[in-house]
């Protein structure tokens, strides 16, 4: 198995800076992993110094709060592909879920699958703040939206990616969806343990510290 290619090699912090996100584009490079996952702002840069690689240019859109309105979402999605960007990582509307407007929630996710057109559209759920239920209904509007793959965690709130987490999206979305474990993998057994339970990609600022044996804590 190839490890590498199961990650999203990620910077997301406010402060990054361009010297940063350069390292990371280098590192992604050096080491083939499946996509760099940048804030909207880096998007450019980083399709410029992949342009000869295999590496994808993932970003997010709504982030962290998922709590803008779906005509942002789908203008954000626009702006970061005509940037250069390959995935999109969206944040669903939380609220909406927990209030239990389904019909809501995937009209929202549906302006982002529409608007990123055949680009990889992962919906992050934010895991940690759900209940199983929810977490299932999330789930099916994801299915029910057309996207690609359900995405744990935005690695900002109470908590990221857990195995428990990663093996339910697994059982509801079945085998045609991607699932993504983002925010828990600190070594290459937890990517593994990730992996086993249902996660087809990784997200983690940690893929070189895990390609290499070691572990790390706290981050993303």
């Amino acid at each position: 198995m190839e490890l590498n290619k199961y990650i999203d090699h990620t910077l997301l912090k406010p402060e990054a800076t361009q010297e940063q996100i350069e390292t990371l584009i280098d590192q992604a490079i050096s080491y083939d992993f499946a996509s760099v996952c940048v804030n909207p702002s880096w998007v450019d840069l980083a399709a410029e110094r992949l342009k000869d690689s295999d590496v994808k240019v993932c970003t997010v859109v709504g982030f962290p709060l998922g709590a803008t309105t779906s005509e942002t979402k789908a203008f954000e999605t626009q702006n970061a592909i005509s940037n250069g960007a390959d995935e999109i990582d969206m944040v669903l509307n939380i609220g909406l879920l927990k209030a239990g407007d389904l019909a809501g929630v995937q009209k929202d996710i549906e302006a982002v699958v529409v608007a990123g057109g055949d680009k990889l559209v992962k919906v992050i759920i934010e895991a940690c703040l759900l209940t199983d239920e929810e977490k299932v209904a999330a789930c099916r509007a994801c299915q029910a939206a057309g996207a690609d793959f359900v995405k744990t965690s935005t690695g900002f709130s109470t908590g990221g990616a857990t195995i428990e987490d990663v093996r339910l999206i697994r059982e509801t979305v079945g085998p045609e969806m991607g699932v993504k474990a983002a925010g828990g993998a600190r070594s290459y057994a937890d990517a593994l343990a990730f992996i086993e339970a249902g996660a087809t990609r990784i997200g983690t600022s940690a893929g070189v510290a895990i390609l290499e044996g070691q572990e790390v804590n706290g981050g993303y």
